[in-house]
């Protein structure tokens, strides 16, 4: 055994300096590289977290995998409650630094787990599914010995905790989604798409493009702040493994696609607390829609109101001025809101 319905308008806050993402990696640079000369592999080895990292075997599809997870102890007086962190697709277990602090100080242990096919774990060639990373992440919590969590997910990740919440009530105390993905079935706005012409999509980015494709997240951040995001991506693109990423990426984003969560929203038991960066307007796979297509899909904002009036218990925070981040870029408003959630 391993141990280890209401609305409320906020005023944005300057992100808190333990929140930027990659708290670990100091000294992000003032003047930005126009391209990286050292390869990081595919399982990110090397590349700092803000806590040990461990690991959970286990299998999918008949594939002997890797679950890396971060497991950290209470630094204040323990309160018997533990949180679980699921990261959003393009980002990295690092941007939790400032979360992980807050939730520990507190009293909460925290575990962090990267799902299949994402940051320090396995990147297999299977079809992905969100019942399947589901339950690894009960997997996970099984083994160490955890029966109800509070579970926080942003982006994809809060995708994955919908599906969670919906499939295994039991097992979560409190759900907070921060700028979930998935608040709109993106099948009735963007037509599909061949999973080569996906992977053929990563291929063709370079450190220019993709740091144009990560600032598209933020409102104030600034571009240093952010810029471990870039760095890991394009590092990565000089691994030897890079084709076996990519094609994780891109089964991934078909995950996304194939499997609506927007339906499961009515059906969550735990009360919900659901965050919304009023500037947020990310949208998986927007740029395959037509512009008709694209100007009728709902923006996270919008959507995330409709997704609240149909959860039972839900609390809406709307955050102006923000983008797709929250904890990053209005780090001292969502670190009130969600210990006071966790602590109602």
């Amino acid at each position: 055994m391993l141990t280890r319905r209401t609305a409320i308008l906020l005023p944005a806050a300057t992100a808190a300096a333990a929140a930027m993402p990659g708290a670990a990696h100091a000294g992000s640079p003032a003047i930005l590289p126009e391209s990286y000369d050292e390869p990081l592999g595919i399982g990110f080895e090397g590349w700092p977290y803000p806590a040990p990292t461990h690991f959970l075997p286990l299998h999918m599809a008949g594939q002997p995998l890797r679950m890396a997870y971060m497991d950290v102890a209470p630094a204040g007086a323990p309160n018997g409650q533990t949180a679980v962190l699921l990261h959003g697709k393009n980002f990295d277990g690092s941007y939790w630094s400032g979360v992980i602090a807050w939730l520990t100080q507190a009293g909460f242990r925290v575990v962090v787990p990267d799902q299949i096919g994402f940051n320090k774990s396995s990147k297999p060639d299977l079809a992905y599914s969100f019942e399947a990373l589901a339950a690894n992440t009960i997997l996970l919590l099984d083994t160490l010995a955890l029966r109800r969590v509070d579970l926080i997910g942003h982006s994809t990740g809060g995708m994955l905790a919908v599906r969670l919440a919906a499939a295994y009530p039991e097992r979560v105390e409190r759900l907070v989604l921060e700028d979930p993905i998935g608040l709109v079935d993106y099948r009735e706005f963007v037509p599909p798409q061949p999973t080569e012409v996906l992977e053929e999509a990563e291929r063709r980015q370079t450190v220019k493009t993709y740091r144009a494709f990560v600032a598209h997240y933020f409102t104030t951040l600034p571009a240093a702040q952010f810029e471990p995001f870039v760095e890991w991506r394009m590092r990565v693109a000089l691994s030897g493994e890079y084709e076996r990423f990519i094609r994780a990426t891109a089964l991934t984003y078909q995950m996304i696609y194939q499997e609506p969560v927007r339906d499961l929203y009515r059906t969550l038991q735990p009360p919900v607390l659901l965050f919304a960066g009023e500037s947020d307007r990310s949208a998986p796979l927007a740029q395959y829609a037509t512009p008709e297509q694209r100007a009728r899909m709902p923006d996270i904002p919008t959507a995330a109101k409709a997704a609240a009036a149909e959860v039972p218990r839900c609390r809406l925070i709307t955050l102006p001025g923000v983008g797709h981040v929250p904890h990053l870029e209005a780090a001292d408003d969502f670190r009130q809101a969600l210990l006071g959630f966790l602590s109602a």
